[in-house]
């Protein structure tokens, strides 16, 4: 408790009426207002969270922490579980994923992938330019680029978490093509895993003020029988921050978790 109401102090330091935003009567920031624009594109910048689903349990990983979006929990929520389209390799995957003592990067404090960190119950930070886009993820304090230069895909990256994202503008829809992933990151909270020939696909659509309507598709011919399409929306926080955050600082987990072979 003592933890925690010392985040909530340091929050409420760092906090800052939202410079330009539209406002009601009563002095809060009208989410429904309209959309910024910067040289004729919607603006994109700000301080975003995705949607969380009213659900009878409770939040992060069903313990009560944080309401999160069904994605966040499982990718192929949408599908019952005889029809999940999984072919044999990521059916194994979520086999191994889902045993008793199996690694979990984001519990051991490695970095969340695409599109689980655009998914989580913590918020990321957006910062808008003409030839690049920005996320700043709050958790672990990762960032990622997406270059809007007009660039192509690199003929072979290397490998890793959060891939290489090459953007263009369709409309007012930022879509973001993702590629050069590692096979280390899993897709959700269940444990769905992939291959480094995942593709992923983001369309970005800021619809007011307040509202981003995202469409996600993955394909990964290796792990899905067919591409993968999910829709959530982030929300925007006013009058806040992104914040450090060190998944290792001060960490007393493993010292209460029992003993295994060879350790």
């Amino acid at each position: 408790m003592m933890f925690v109401g010392a985040c909530l102090c340091a929050q409420a330091q760092w906090a800052q009426p939202m410079a330009g935003a539209p406002r009601t009567p009563d002095g809060k920031v009208d989410l429904t207002g309209a959309v910024p624009r910067v040289n004729g594109k919607p603006d994109l910048s700000g301080i975003w969270q995705a949607a969380a689903e009213p659900r009878g349990q409770g939040g992060l990983y069903g313990l009560g922490e944080s309401p999160n979006s069904k994605y966040f929990r499982d990718i192929l929520s949408d599908f019952k579980p005889a029809e999940a389209p999984l072919t044999p390799a990521g059916a194994e995957l979520l086999r191994r994923h889902s045993q008793p003592g199996a690694f979990n990067p984001t519990l051991n404090c490695l970095p969340d992938g695409v599109p689980h960190a655009d998914l989580l119950p913590e918020p990321f930070k957006i910062i808008q330019t003409p030839g690049e886009t920005l996320f700043l993820y709050e958790v672990e304090t990762l960032f990622r680029q997406i270059y809007t230069d007009g660039r192509k895909h690199p003929a072979d990256p290397a490998p890793a978490w959060l891939g290489y994202s090459v953007g263009r503008w369709e409309g007012d829809t930022l879509v973001v093509e993702t590629m050069g992933f590692n096979d280390l990151s899993w897709l959700d909270a269940r444990g769905h895993g992939h291959s480094e020939d995942m593709r992923v696909e983001e369309r970005f659509h800021r619809r007011d003020f307040g509202h981003m309507d995202v469409t996600v598709t993955v394909t990964d011919a290796k792990t899905f029988t067919q591409p993968v399409t999910i829709q959530f929306v982030e929300e925007l926080l006013p009058d806040t921050d992104v914040f450090e955050h060190i998944c290792l600082e001060n960490e007393r987990d493993a010292g209460h978790q029992p003993a295994k072979a060879g350790r």
